[in-house]
């Protein structure tokens, strides 16, 4: 009989960050990237670690071998601000790669997984992408690459970030991109690992984007994404309205949402196409499932 899966998500938000997102949506980022997963595969097990926080009792690499996958969450944190909670973070990164368990990262999770790599990461001279991430393309390399299996040529996703990758590591492969970013979708060998990451946030529903952006509402408008809060405030509620009725085709042409923002199978096809073709066909050949 075979063992379920066990995947270990690693948060990366320290405490004061990750009490604001429970206060607003009920769970941490890691418990809601952990709920997503498990609705894509309800026989996984997860763990959570907390890398931001000083004394976190972190697997050492021979338990991170243990895993039959790792995800990264975002954050809030900028990884060029080289504090504790970040170099731990890179630490631990360098400690997955050396496990060789296959790991999976967004926002700041491919960020993350670039920089300790050998990548490197600035703000984006750009601004910031909010909302979502409009007409991201697929890269010659990732016309047929299985993270993006099931995409179209031009797709949308949630997403929310200021930092991008600006260089990829070595040994590194863009997938997609779009205005805002070269760097939407990678895939990094390192150390013998591969690690497959996107800029946007597959894991974000429509009630967990629109926590977000309420709570940072203020500064969201201050930055010129709406003339007044109001008006950032109203299009939160009307994702709350569509995460309840994905059917509102009212708010979908409003806001130029189709099935790939809309339909959860289709927004989370990153995370299953790592499931399907990175965590499984490893965790057989480690002789796990």
């Amino acid at each position: 009989m075979s063992r379920p899966l066990r995947i270990l998500i690693v948060e990366g938000n320290t405490q004061p960050a990750r009490a604001a997102h429970k206060k607003v949506y009920g769970e941490t980022s890691a418990e809601s990237y952990a709920s997503v997963v498990h609705a894509i595969d309800s026989e996984l097990v997860a763990d959570i670690a907390l890398p931001a926080d000083e004394g976190a009792n972190l697997p050492d690499p021979a338990g991170l071998e243990a895993y039959d996958g790792v995800f990264v969450t975002g954050s809030s944190l900028n990884i060029y601000d080289l504090q504790p909670a970040v170099t731990r973070q890179i630490d631990l990164m360098r400690a997955v790669y050396q496990s060789k368990s296959p790991v999976f990262g967004s926002c700041w999770g491919i960020q993350l997984g670039a920089v300790a790599a050998g990548g490197v990461v600035h703000r984006n001279p750009k601004g910031r992408e909010v909302g979502f991430a409009r007409r991201l393309t697929r890269t010659a390399a990732g016309v047929n690459h299985p993270l993006l299996e099931g995409r179209p040529a031009v797709w949308d996703a949630p997403a929310i970030h200021l930092d991008e990758v600006s260089r990829l590591p070595p040994d590194a492969t863009p997938l997609a991109f779009n205005a805002v970013s070269e760097v939407q979708a990678a895939e990094f060998t390192h150390e013998g690992s591969v690690f497959w990451g996107v800029q946007y946030h597959p894991e974000f529903s429509m009630r967990e984007l629109a926590s977000i952006m309420r709570r940072r509402s203020r500064g969201l408008t201050t930055e010129g994404f709406a003339s007044r809060e109001d008006e950032l405030l109203g299009f939160c509620d009307d994702l709350d309205v569509l995460h309840d009725d994905p059917t509102r085709q009212d708010l979908a042409w409003r806001y130029g949402l189709d099935e790939q923002t809309l339909n959860a199978d289709l927004r989370t096809a990153e995370l299953r196409n790592f499931i399907a073709h990175r965590v499984k066909p490893i965790a057989s050949a480690r002789g796990r499932a």
